[in-house]
């Protein structure tokens, strides 16, 4: 299986602080993540005034403001992205953003990354897809609150406009995802009817689902982390910590090397024990030479060092070519 990207999401769970920023990059080093992400918005261009809370924000960070509000308390600033990307590169850590408004696509693409993460929300954004096609930048895109007509649509514009490579992954919007609505299945639906590679961006508590998706074929995993999950913001109770982060990461390449080439065979570790789990024809008691073998004079035991079991039948009807003792192997 090829190399599976984990994309650490660092989301807005800075608060808005650049130090926390830099604390998280090196966070998602330490746990192996291949890319730290960030959200690059300017409030007044990403929602109107009047926009209200999600029902979870409304939950995690209170009632008494609008989204607009809130969003400016979570900001980071042009200067703050340009100081995380010269931190990234320090440290060797790979430096991702998503841009939610059209400025902010022309602010990041000055950033040469490795390719664009478009999230659910702008799915349905024309301006915004063209803007991002004509880059011709590979994509990631996720797609929770979309169907498959939606998703094509999207696929169809980013190509026509010069896009020539797009990852989908499978989503679902809420923070965090019930189980039951997960519906990792639709992975496939995607795949199929895209003819995409395909991911998996996780909003479930855990790591379960991730490491699932995985098993399902997904090339990528996103995945919102905090590093403290009570931390005051929207989305640090739906988010790993650093020490789940690193456990997906470990469980991601564990998985990689456990999925193998699909071919049914034996195996170099479990050679060695052939012999000792398998059987042989064995003489169930004692057997003189010139008797013919019948299955009253022999049976199967281990070890499988001697005549395979499946000779049985060309074992019996011939005669013994020296005396056994119970328990000896049979030969012919």
């Amino acid at each position: 299986m090829e190399h599976v990207t984990i994309i650490a999401e660092a989301g807005v769970n800075h608060n808005g602080d650049l130090s926390l920023a830099k604390k998280m990059v090196d966070a998602a080093k330490s746990a192996g993540a291949d890319y730290i992400k960030f959200q690059t918005f300017q409030p007044e261009k990403l929602v109107s005034k009047f926009a209200g809370k999600a029902e979870y924000q409304k939950k995690n960070t209170g009632e008494d403001e609008t989204q607009l509000q809130m969003l400016r308390k979570l900001a980071l600033t042009k200067e703050d992205f340009v100081e995380i990307k010269k931190y990234c590169d320090e440290v060797d850590m790979k430096f991702i953003s998503t841009p939610f408004d059209l400025g902010s696509i022309e602010f990041l693409e000055k950033f040469d990354m490795d390719f664009w993460k478009i999230p659910s929300g702008e799915v349905t954004n024309l301006p915004y897809l063209e803007a991002i096609g004509k880059t011709g930048r590979k994509v990631i895109m996720s797609t929770g609150m979309c169907n498959l007509e939606e998703i094509l649509n999207a696929v169809r514009v980013l190509e026509n406009c010069g896009t020539k490579e797009i990852i989908l992954l499978h989503c679902n919007t809420q923070y965090p995802t019930p189980y039951e609505d997960v519906n990792l299945s639709a992975m496939k639906s995607i795949a199929e009817a895209s003819h995409k590679k395909i991911g998996y961006s996780d909003h479930t508590p855990g790591i379960e689902v991730s490491l699932a998706a995985i098993a399902l074929g997904a090339v990528v995993i996103e995945k919102h982390f905090t590093l403290d999950k009570n931390m005051p913001g929207p989305d640090h109770k739906a988010s790993l910590e650093t020490g789940e982060l690193e456990k997906l990461v470990c469980g991601a390449r564990n998985i990689e090397k456990a999925i193998g080439n699909g071919k049914k065979e034996l195996t170099p570790s479990e050679k060695e024990n052939v012999a000792v789990a398998r059987k042989s024809i064995i003489a169930k008691k004692d057997i003189k030479a010139g008797e013919p073998f019948t299955a009253d004079h022999i049976t199967t035991k281990r070890p499988g060092t001697g005549i395979s079991p499946m000779k049985w039948y060309d074992v019996i009807g011939k005669t013994a070519p020296r005396d056994f003792k119970e328990d000896e192997m049979i030969e012919l």
